[in-house]
C-alpha cells in the first residue's frame, strides 16, 4: 500500500485539506456567550455529597473555636513571649541533668 500515490483517498483527502478555504463564520453568534452564562446560573445545583452540603459551616466552626482558642490562652501566649533565652534554659531538661 503505497500512501505516496496521488490516487491513494489519503492522499486526496490531504490535498483537499490544504486547498479548502473555511467559508464559515468562526465568530460567535451575537449573545452568545450572555445566554450560556444565563443558562448555567439558572440551573440548580445538585449537592454532590452529605461533606460538601456541611463543608462551609463547619469551616466557620473550626475558624471560631481556633479564634476561640487563642482569645483564651492569649494571656499565656503574652507572658511566653516575654521570657528571655537564659529564662528557657532553666527549664531545659537536659540542661538541668547536664548541670550546665
Amino acid at each position: 500500500m503505497n500512501l505516496n500515490a496521488p490516487k491513494h483517498p489519503w492522499n486526496r483527502l490531504m490535498v483537499a485539506v490544504r486547498n479548502g478555504v473555511p467559508d464559515r463564520d468562526t465568530a460567535a453568534p451575537y449573545g452568545f456567550a450572555a445566554r450560556i452564562a444565563a443558562l448555567a446560573m439558572a440551573q440548580e445545583r445538585k449537592v454532590a455529597s452529605l461533606c460538601e452540603r456541611f463543608a462551609f459551616r463547619a469551616l466557620g466552626a473550626a475558624c471560631a473555636l481556633a479564634l476561640l482558642s487563642v482569645v483564651a490562652n492569649y494571656s499565656s501566649l503574652g507572658s511566653a513571649l516575654a521570657f528571655a533565652d537564659d529564662d528557657l534554659v532553666e527549664d531545659d531538661p537536659v540542661a538541668v541533668l547536664l548541670d550546665t
